[in-house]
């Protein structure tokens, strides 16, 4: 698994570094949408997590939900024309999930690609590490150390 500045980032799972999401393919054409480790880390304690609703389509670069910390709130945009398929309740109801366990039970959203073939824009996991390591150092980000 790489691990940048002290950011764990799963290689089996695909990324949106520039948006700081990861999207788990689940075979049936479907992906599993959170924040990375690093969006969590610069975020800090998630106080609120608001989701658009199951069925709704999302334009690529458009948010699939709202994400609110004591320090920042903003857009979690997709990088793909979507359908949003499922929510995690879970997330809305306590979502400091997403930093105690971002790339489990802090899942966001499952989305349906439009087109099949968009998730090749994605980073696999094996290959992320360098593109992470640039964004941290242009973001001013130290890392994920406790």
């Amino acid at each position: 698994m790489p691990v940048v500045r002290g950011c764990n980032l799963p290689d089996d799972l695909l990324y949106d570094v520039d948006n700081n999401l990861w999207y788990r393919p689940e075979g049936d054409g479907t992906y599993t949408v959170g924040m990375t480790m690093i969006a969590t880390g610069m975020a800090g304690q998630l106080v609120a997590f608001t989701a658009k609703k199951a069925g709704k389509t999302i334009g690529a670069g458009k948010s699939v939900a709202t994400v609110e910390s004591g320090k920042w709130v903003g857009p979690a945009k997709i990088l793909f024309d979507a359908e949003i398929v499922a929510v995690n309740d879970d997330l809305t109801s306590n979502p400091k999930l997403a930093n105690s366990e971002p790339y489990g039970a802090g899942w966001m959203v499952k989305v349906k690609p439009a087109d099949a073939a968009a998730a090749a824009a994605l980073t696999s996991g094996a290959e992320v590490a360098g593109p992470y390591e640039a964004k941290m150092a242009a973001d001013n980000f130290a890392g994920c150390a406790a």
